[in-house]
């Protein structure tokens, strides 16, 4: 889709959901729109869009030269340190006359001090979270978009692969990851889609923490849930291995997590709803007996972010349709003694679902 057409489908959420303007600042819708990456830091930048006229973007004076190349080019309001942002956005929302409208934001997103002088800026408008309705927006993936996954994921695997060759008995959390992270460089990756998640041990039912200067020992699981990025997309990938052996008890625990995997990636089809694939997966931890180990929705939406809608998870009436990619990771927490999560990254297709992960499912031994 070209960028005229990303606008287009920008405005045609504004308008079905009765949102004037939309203020965005830099971050994954931003860069959809524009195809440029800019930080957040303390001088804000914010541009505003509305439905057939030209976005306005409130930015610091030295940031001119980078929006001039945006190939969707905005009107530009700059500011210098010594003159302060406010005037600037002053300007900006008096010319989009917002008396009586209703501004969107980034309620997710976007700074309490930006949203605090766009309220200024616009004491007759209404501003409104519009996180639902932008959530529209990047949900359905078209081909480059899914190009530009495949490769993220590809980089991911065999940066994995080639850290399970590496790591050693004796080799801390931290260093292992540091191997991990070395390999996404060395093979192309242009960054991390989150700060990798590697613990050993007692430490692999922690689901959301980074890694610790535990040492791995002979006999323990290893978990790794990870991603590279590439041109702003994310892969967003989990295994759990063995370290030198693994017991019948950690096969076993194991096997019925790959087993939901497998439920869960069987469920994803088109017209099939979110929560169908989570109840999919979470029923056969039921069934084993370990819905009281279960601590986490089955997966979340994944593109420019590493979680963004649509969210896999039991209330989510929304239907599955082609373009959607999601990941499908069920896992289950013995905490103090082991956790194990399987996750692969799903693309829904126009007469099923396609795992773009290929990386082996079945209990591997490093």
């Amino acid at each position: 889709m070209t960028f005229a057409g990303r606008l287009d489908k920008l405005y045609a959420i504004m308008r079905d959901r009765g949102l004037d303007v939309i203020a965005l600042i830099p971050g994954p819708n931003h860069r959809y729109l524009t195809d440029a990456e800019h930080y957040v830091l303390e001088r804000p930048i914010v541009t505003f869009y509305r439905p057939d006229e030209k976005p306005i973007a409130v930015i610091p004076e030295l940031e001119i030269p980078l929006f001039e190349r945006h190939p969707a080019p905005a009107e530009i309001i700059s500011y210098t340190d010594a003159e302060g942002y406010q005037g600037a956005f002053a300007a900006a929302l008096d010319q989009l006359d917002t008396s009586g409208k209703t501004i969107g934001v980034e309620g997710l997103h976007m700074r309490f001090f930006e949203g605090e002088v766009i309220r200024q800026s616009a004491p007759d408008a209404r501003v409104v979270d519009a996180t639902a309705p932008l959530a529209e927006l990047r949900m359905h993936k078209d081909a480059s978009e899914v190009a530009l996954l495949r490769r993220a994921i590809d980089i991911s695997e065999r940066a994995l692969r080639a850290m399970f060759d590496e790591v050693q008995v004796g080799m801390s959390e931290i260093e292992a990851a540091a191997i991990l992270e070395g390999h996404i460089k060395a093979l192309g990756g242009d960054g991390l889609s989150f700060g990798t998640i590697l613990h050993a041990g007692a430490n692999t039912p922690l689901p959301h923490s980074g890694p610790l200067d535990y040492r791995i020992q002979h006999g323990d699981p290893l978990i790794v849930d990870f991603g590279a990025t590439y041109e702003g997309y994310c892969a967003d990938i989990t295994r759990t291995v063995f370290v030198g052996e693994v017991t019948d008890e950690q096969r076993d625990f194991y096997a019925v997590v790959q087993k939901a995997n497998e439920a869960g990636r069987q469920a994803a089809r088109p017209g099939a709803t979110c929560e169908s694939v989570d109840i999919a997966a979470r029923q056969v931890f039921i069934d084993a007996g370990y819905e009281h180990l279960i601590r986490h929705r089955t997966g979340h939406g994944l593109g420019m972010e590493a979680h963004e809608a649509p969210y896999i998870v039991i209330g989510n009436k929304r239907a599955l349709e082609p373009g959607m990619v999601f990941t499908v990771e069920p896992g289950i927490y013995r905490m103090g003694e082991i956790g194990v999560r399987i996750e692969d990254n799903m693309l829904i297709t126009e007469d099923g679902a396609e795992s773009l992960t290929r990386f082996p499912r079945e209990v591997m031994v490093i």
